[in-house]
């Protein structure tokens, strides 16, 4: 591994900056790693809604994707929003081909914060089986991991949790960690399910509309410290507790779901 750890970041680009590959690349930069991006869409949004979507072609991302792996290479991988069966399989194939030792953070984005979707029924099965298998973490929020899983609320909302994780894994994903942020209650509870057991991160609920681009954010960070070599649950505590800073110091911009302060430790 050289001095500088590198990412290769396969996602979408936001233009009011607050998500996407705009937000992985500012948290690369904060937490000192070397970000390339493979973009996949381009997007016309702002903090209240996305109001176009113009997909880059398959072949135009599995060439970013291989030019980058072939030159500089990657110590880990981060996938966001994809859009598309076509793509999906595009990066399942593209990533076979030329990072199979690579740990992949796979963040399966299916919806924005403001409610747009970006996966329709055909794309998320062709995710379940393509690159599901591929990744060494999952990082769904608690409505992505119940769709991926067919699974629906239980009581013991730890248990469910766990119990959703396991069905994930059982599609292949080496770890799981389900993301407690659409919960109401005072704790935000993320669980992580590893070859190790289970973990769970607490951390106190910030009443605040300026949640952009948080899922993104955090599966950056966690890749970041796979990238550096530390252990799953030692990056995912430390990107959960960066993620935590970045909330609190949102700067306030925008009129709806306001972007983070990723640049908090500058």
């Amino acid at each position: 591994m050289p001095g500088l750890p590198r990412l290769l970041v396969i996602a979408g680009s936001d233009s009011c900056g607050g998500a996407g590959i705009q937000a992985d690349i500012k948290t690369a930069a904060a937490l000192r790693v070397y970000a390339m991006t493979a973009v996949t869409a381009i997007t016309v949004q702002d903090t209240t809604a996305v109001h176009a979507i113009h997909a880059v072609p398959a072949a135009i991302v599995r060439d970013q994707i291989a030019c980058c792996l072939r030159d500089i290479g990657a110590d880990a991988i981060k996938i966001g929003m994809l859009g598309s069966a076509e793509l999906i399989e595009t990066v399942a194939e593209t990533l076979e081909s030329y990072a199979r030792d690579t740990p992949i953070v796979l963040d399966p984005v299916m919806a924005a914060t403001s409610g747009e979707e970006f996966l329709d029924n055909d794309a998320v099965e062709v995710l379940k089986a393509r690159l599901i298998p591929l990744a060494a973490v999952l990082t769904p929020n608690m409505p992505e991991a119940k769709s991926l899983s067919g699974m629906f609320a239980a009581q013991n909302r730890f248990a469910h949790a766990e119990a959703m994780a396991r069905a994930l894994m059982a599609l292949g994903a080496g770890a799981v960690l389900i993301k407690g942020g659409h919960d109401t209650r005072p704790l935000v509870d993320d669980t992580l399910v590893w070859n190790g057991g289970v973990e769970t991160y607490s951390f106190v609920r910030i009443e605040t509309r300026h949640t952009h681009g948080t899922g993104c954010t955090l599966a950056t960070a966690i890749a970041c410290g796979l990238a550096r070599g530390l252990s799953l649950p030692l990056a995912v505590g430390r990107a959960r507790e960066y993620l935590q800073r970045a909330i609190e110091t949102a700067p306030g911009l925008g009129s709806g779901h306001g972007p983070l302060n990723h640049m908090h430790g500058q």
